[in-house]
């Protein structure tokens, strides 16, 4: 037997939860980010990522950022992300204009807040670079996935504009006002970091292998119900059959105005005897 062919088992009970863990399962475990900071990395670069800390956990994981500075890519920024092992995904992006966390006075949210994404822009949804882009930053900021969130747990907004060749990211702290009804008034207070970006070189999977990553296990796929559909918002519509009824023998709640004229009962009762008469 060759010795790729055979299956080494793990000698102790560390190695085997080590093992376990990288094993393939129908849900992915939490998406961690690697951020790595370049030996060239000027102070700019150093701030961001510093302030994406904020939203990340350095650990070993299928996400990464990789932050560097030279005379030809200034203020460079290299996100990508991993499909078994291997990289999937890398987008290099250029800092234009940045704000740190700290250069913004306000009150800020704490750290692992699950953020709302807001993607704004016809290029997310009509280039390939920025839609691959898009799927690429929702799984960079959106966090553990949960089944219930409270009102109050909606504490701060991602906010990504893509406008005339650049990305324009914004933070913002979310504030629920009085409004003199349940539903409270809402408002925006930028809490940082923000940044302009350019995208400058793309390193894509193929269509292949992006749709091999992206498939679901059929055991994780929703069986279907007959006659039961669902639109975009999760609105639940079902469908009836029925037999087919004589709408002329519905009764109707008699009314003053639908009750006929003495003409039209003369005129009825004219065309039921002609009827008569055609018979016999």
């Amino acid at each position: 037997m060759d010795a790729l062919d055979r299956v080494i088992k793990p000698k102790t009970k560390r190695a085997k939860r080590f093992l376990e863990k990288r094993e393939p399962k129908l849900s992915e475990n939490i998406k961690n980010t690697m951020l790595i900071k370049g030996g060239n990395a000027n102070a700019i670069v150093t701030q961001v990522l510093k302030d994406m800390e904020f939203f990340s956990k350095k650990s070993d994981c299928s996400l990464f950022m990789f932050g560097s500075h030279n005379k030809k890519r200034p203020n460079n920024l290299v996100i990508g992300r991993m499909y078994d092992y291997h990289v999937l995904d890398m987008i290099e992006l250029g800092i234009e204009k940045f704000v740190s966390l700290k250069d913004i006075k306000n009150s800020k949210c704490p750290e692992g807040t699950k953020p709302m994404l807001i993607f704004a822009g016809d290029a997310f949804d009509t280039t390939e670079d920025y839609r691959r882009l898009k799927s690429l930053l929702i799984d960079f900021f959106r966090g553990p996935t949960v089944s219930n969130i409270r009102l109050a747990g909606l504490e701060y907004v991602l906010h990504f504009t893509a406008l005339n060749g650049k990305i324009y990211f914004r933070s913002y702290k979310l504030l629920l006002k009085k409004s003199g009804c349940r539903t409270p008034r809402i408002e925006l207070e930028e809490m940082g970091p923000s940044l302009d970006l350019v995208v400058r070189r793309t390193h894509l999977a193929s269509d292949d292998l992006y749709k091999l990553s992206m498939k679901m296990p059929k055991a994780l796929k929703p069986k279907k119900k007959k006659n039961i559909s669902h639109d975009t918002f999760g609105t639940t519509y079902g469908r009836i059959h029925m037999q087919k009824q004589d709408l002329s023998k519905l009764q109707t709640r008699k009314m003053k105005g639908l009750k006929k004229r003495p003409a039209e009962r003369i005129t009825e009762d004219q065309e039921k005897k002609s009827k008569r008469m055609k018979k016999h």
